[in-house]
């Protein structure tokens, strides 16, 4: 499997036997491939929500590298964690880019729903092979799209399907963030094209959702690259501009860019409507830098969460505990989910038509 090794380790006190957890049945049991920064953050989630018990956790490291709860399984084969653990009804798949399809259809096909970090996949091939697997065994593919739960991204969603900027114009969408030797250490998957496979995917992949989320279907109409300052550090270019259209005839751009000095700077979009303009801003799109609209009182919205913070670089908005709330009502409950694999396909669908679109801009200059 090239990140997991065929070998499982498991305390002693397990013996290999199924873990013992409640059976209530208002309990959703988790388990989680995948135990790097956003892996710990998924299994920090679980153990925070009451409605969720983390059974296992599969990852290549050990137990003091990992430094999870000693009474926690640990595995270093995905299938060796499903086959000792029947009462795992959830896998959250938090493994590099590139093992997402590959681990999750495992997952799928042993019984289990799965939650997909960002991106869904790296080719919309992989989602079909995945969604296709899902249906077979009638379970559920919820994807990490974690921005949309922000409140300045739920606010401005209900601007636009209440129809308060009325014709939508105009958008401009901007992120610009440090990815430097810090992040692409030698050896690691971060930087490699079949593991990673660009910041659009790994980096901005939930701007890019969040744009398709307010705005719908894109038109990818023009798409350039480069690579400025990451020549040694990756196998792809850092930074793009793409210009796309949406709706009956609005227009957008998107800027982006990992070279920047040091810190990230700035994630944004600002819209330009019939009614009025506004502005997400701030490093991760958390915050509402511009309201100006016709009759319209400004609401007092909660505080977003803080970034993810990985030590050396920060990442988007912390929401993961709404993802997992998610899973568990719609689960439970039958509650309908805003992060859907049909959501998460087009998203990658988006990215994979940008690159199609930048590499033939490529070919023509050459």
């Amino acid at each position: 499997m090239g990140f997991l090794r065929s070998t499982a380790i498991c305390p002693k006190s397990c013996a290999f036997l199924p873990f013992i957890m409640s059976e209530t049945s208002d309990i959703i049991h988790f388990a989680v491939v995948g135990a790097g920064h956003i892996g710990k953050r998924h299994a920090h989630m679980i153990n925070s929500n009451p409605r969720a018990q983390l059974v296992a956790v599969a990852d290549v490291k050990i137990r003091e590298e990992i430094n999870l709860a000693s009474e926690i399984p640990l595995y270093e084969n995905l299938e060796d964690m499903l086959m000792h653990h029947a009462n795992i009804d959830v896998v959250c798949i938090a493994t590099p880019n590139g093992y997402h399809s590959q681990h999750a259809i495992q997952a799928l096909s042993m019984g289990r729903h799965v939650v997909v970090e960002k991106p869904m996949a790296l080719s919309t091939d992989e989602c079909d092979a995945m969604m296709a697997e899902a249906k077979k065994r009638n379970k559920q593919i919820f994807c990490v799209m974690q921005n949309r739960f922000s409140p300045p991204s739920q606010w401005i969603k209900s601007l636009i399907q209440d129809n308060i900027l009325g014709e939508l114009y105009q958008v401009q969408v901007v992120c610009y963030w440090n990815r430097d030797h810090r992040y692409y250490k030698k050896g690691h998957w971060h930087g490699t094209a079949d593991l990673d496979g660009g910041v659009l995917f790994t980096q901005f992949s939930h701007f890019v959702d969040l744009v398709f989320w307010l705005l719908g279907p894109l038109n990818i109409e023009f798409a350039t690259a480069s690579n400025f300052n990451h020549q040694s550090l990756t196998e792809f270019d850092d930074s793009g501009q793409v210009l796309f259209s949406f709706g009956k005839r609005g227009k957008g751009s998107l800027s982006y860019s990992t070279s920047l000095f040091n810190q990230n700077y700035e994630s944004s979009i600002t819209i330009i409507g019939e009614k009025g303009t506004v502005k997400l801003g701030g490093q991760y799109m958390n915050s509402v830098e511009y309201c100006d609209i016709q009759n319209y009182e400004m609401p007092v919205l909660p505080a977003s969460e803080p970034p993810n913070d990985y030590g050396g670089y920060k990442g988007s908005a912390a929401n993961h505990h709404f993802v997992i709330e998610e899973v568990i009502n719609n689960l439970l409950h039958n509650k309908p989910t805003i992060t859907s694999a049909e959501e998460g396909k087009s998203v990658v669908d988006i990215i994979e038509t940008i690159h199609q679109v930048q590499k033939k801009h490529k070919q023509v200059i050459d």
